[in-house]
């Protein structure tokens, strides 16, 4: 079947601090839309400001709860407990039954966010390895520094050390976990499966100047809006392993809340921790050239991604 015949799925993607956010919303509401959440952090309860999850709540909508932002509904966002474990087939499974939730509903489905692994679960319906968790070596692991286990990873499986980040313990144990219980590369047991989506990719991308810019302004925005005391608060109740305490915006706080660095420091990190983040995510997107890039300037960006828009959904179906 030609993916033209399948049910269509607009992608709002590019990479942190980009306006993934703001897009979104003004399109899903221009559009009759909701949005599927792709981002690994805001998927987590009690994570907001560190996570730049859109100021929303929770309200009933239709005899269900869900959480609004911008007068739109959004799913997968603040939705499990810190503590749960979470993998990437977890997140594909929930993907794809709230796309058809959506769909169902009669609205258009926007799936958003910057977490390429999830993107790519999702589109190109990954085939994931069902390896069940292994506790005696993950506690093994998590003795380990985080540096080593990345060495390790790179040595075993370059591949997948190419699209994990060094600095997320979890994803990389996990890699490793899968690696020593099937005695195969992680990467070479992702294989795709058949298309179920007619999908129409749009990144916003910028110079590296504009991105340097608006990650400053969000870290110094965050710093405002509070988040020196949003992880002050978390790390009095979670253990700094904890998975979403490792992310850009928590970790760097440990020192800081251990009295060996300070405030001043401890942001320029967390700006050094985002670009290095960034230049890797926009090493993976480069490699997609169905993704349409659109401006980085707020209006010609939303003017832009709506004709994108209308002219893919204009588009006749293939009989």
């Amino acid at each position: 079947m030609s993916d033209k015949n399948l049910q269509k799925l607009i992608v709002i993607l590019g990479v942190t601090a980009s306006g993934k956010t703001d897009l979104s919303i003004k399109l899903a509401r221009k559009f009759n839309g909701e949005i599927i959440s792709a981002d690994s952090r805001q998927i987590y309860k009690e994570f907001d400001i560190g996570t730049a999850k859109t100021n929303g709540r929770w309200m009933l909508t239709g005899g269900k709860r869900k959480f609004v932002a911008g007068g739109v509904v959004h799913h997968l966002i603040d939705i499990f407990d810190p503590k749960e474990d979470f993998n990437l087939s977890d997140y594909k499974k929930l993907a794809l039954e709230k796309i058809n939730e959506v769909v169902e509903s009669g609205k258009l489905p926007f799936l958003v966010g910057g977490t390429a692994l999830y993107l790519k679960a999702v589109l190109e319906n990954w085939n994931l390895p069902k390896i069940g968790p292994n506790l005696a070596l993950r506690r093994k692991l998590e003795n380990k520094k985080i540096e080593n286990l990345y060495a390790e990873l790179q040595k075993t499986d370059p591949e997948a050390a190419a699209i994990t980040s060094p600095a997320n313990k979890r994803r990389i144990i996990r890699a490793l976990e899968v690696i020593y219980g099937t005695g195969k590369k992680f990467s070479e047991q992702r294989r795709k499966g058949p298309m179920l989506f007619n999908s129409l990719k749009i990144g916003i991308t910028g110079s590296k100047n504009e991105l340097k810019t608006k990650i400053l302004q969000r870290t110094d925005q965050m710093i405002k809006n509070g988040l020196a005391e949003e992880v002050g608060r978390l790390q009095k109740k979670y253990l700094w392993s904890l998975v979403p305490m490792q992310s850009i915006d928590y970790q760097e706080f440990k020192e800081y809340f251990e009295g060996t660095r300070g405030l001043s420091k401890t942001i320029a990190l967390i700006n050094q921790h985002h670009l290095a983040y960034a230049k890797r995510q926009m090493t993976w997107f480069k490699k997609d050239k169905d993704i349409h890039w659109v401006s980085p300037d707020s209006k010609s960006t939303l003017d832009q991604s709506i004709a994108l828009i209308k002219n893919f959904l204009a588009a006749k179906q293939v009989l």
